[in-house]
């Protein structure tokens, strides 16, 4: 790799830039070639699959193989049902590899300008290029989410947030918070559970859905599949009996079923948690359900009961933003939240040419509905930019490719 990178050469046309090298980068960049259009991703680490090199190292896909390939390319039988985190990475290497993508690493993007007929990027070391059309692809998990918990900037036990945990070995021993129950926050409760920790609670604000990652051989992905498009109540209602048969009460530990319905909340952005051992786990104590976290005290916890604990590290699994707001936030396309207003094959009204892709996370999984955009976004990019996009470069070292 370049200590510093190269940028493609100017091409008559201007080429679509991606903003981002991950999985949704790399298959719309993947979509557009196999319809001869030249796209160029701009990746700001110095690899593809940052995001997913940089995940604890229990991480396995809660999507199957067979429904986690992004086009044009599936994932290796070898790889098992649920992909471990390092064959993720392998793939999304194999796959750039695989289609010759165009890839420049070492770049990130601070800006992005509409112009009188394209986009103009602002990147690394004040380069300014020139784009038909871009796609920001930047990733759900973008910049780890921190709450502003009284007395958290004085707290003087150790601390981190659970993009820094990688296993549990230097936890062995020691008695352990872990702040948030999604699903990262209840694998890696479980990972410390089994991995020695003297102690691990599970620090817990809304109840979440818990859910069999697979009964008899049928994966819940599947089922997500299935009702991703019948109605919200409908789909409630139909979760209720079936969470009552396969998830046992967990009421008497402090995880009582939740009072909204499963699809409600993942119309709120709330994934229900795919079981890897936490039912085990918290009936058998070795994983305790506290209340939450209200803020800090010294050394000390203070949690939502008004119990005070004091345990040797918290891990808080907290959550990402998707800071997006330096990038586009001055082209008014995100919503309150600082989502994107759109995403796959539309574009906002007010800028035209400009896409975004991966920042849902659906309950059908989110590698599947990357591969589904990507495909549509492309389609979309060629019959509204046909004319100004650039084809495939003549010249194969136009730019490095990883």
């Amino acid at each position: 790799m370049a200590d510093s990178p190269t940028f493609p050469r100017p091409t008559t046309d201007r080429p679509v830039y991606v903003v981002g090298g991950g999985p949704g980068g790399l298959s719309v960049a993947y979509a557009l070639r196999a319809r001869g259009v030249r796209a160029v991703v701009l990746e700001r680490a110095d690899r593809v699959g940052a995001s997913w090199r940089g995940h604890y190292d229990r991480l396995h896909l809660h999507t199957t193989r067979r429904l986690s390939a992004l086009p044009g390319l599936p994932i290796p039988r070898r790889f098992g049902r649920w992909v471990a985190r390092d064959d993720v990475v392998r793939y999304l290497e194999k796959y750039a590899e695989h289609h010759e993508l165009e890839i420049v690493t070492g770049v990130e993007v601070s800006r992005i300008d509409r112009t009188s007929d394209g986009w103009l990027l602002h990147a690394t070391g004040g380069r300014e290029l020139t784009g038909a059309a871009v796609v920001v692809a930047t990733g759900f998990n973008h910049t780890p989410y921190v709450p502003d918990w009284p007395g958290r900037d004085t707290y003087a036990g150790a601390f981190l947030h659970a993009s820094g945990y990688r296993n549990a070995e230097p936890y062995a021993g020691r008695d352990v918070l872990v702040v948030g129950a999604g699903n990262t926050g209840a694998e890696i409760a479980v990972d410390l559970a089994e991995g020695g920790a003297a102690r691990v609670r599970l620090a817990v604000r809304t109840v979440p859905h818990i859910v069999r990652r697979s009964t008899a051989g049928w994966a819940a992905q599947y089922t997500g599949v299935l009702v991703r498009r019948l109605p919200v109540p409908l789909v409630d209602a139909l979760a209720r009996p079936l969470a009552r048969l396969s998830v046992p009460d967990l009421s008497a530990h402090g995880l009582p079923r939740p009072g909204t319905g499963l699809y409600s909340r993942v119309t709120e952005g709330a994934i229900p948690v795919q079981d890897v051992g936490l039912i085990d786990a918290v009936r058998s104590k070795r994983v305790e359900v506290v209340a939450a976290v209200e803020g800090f005290e010294d050394r000390k916890v203070l949690l939502a009961d008004g119990t005070r604990i004091e345990p040797d590290a918290v891990v808080a699994a907290t959550g990402y933003t998707r800071a997006l707001e330096g990038l586009v936030g001055h082209l008014a396309v995100l919503t309150e939240n600082g989502r994107p207003a759109t995403h796959g094959a539309r574009s906002p009204h007010n800028a035209p040419g400009l896409y975004f892709t991966g920042f849902t996370n659906p309950i059908s999984g989110m590698l599947r509905e990357l591969a589904l955009d990507a495909e549509k976004i492309a389609k979309a990019i060629v019959r509204s930019h046909g004319t100004t996009v650039s084809g495939l470069p003549s010249d194969p070292g136009a730019a490095p490719r990883t």
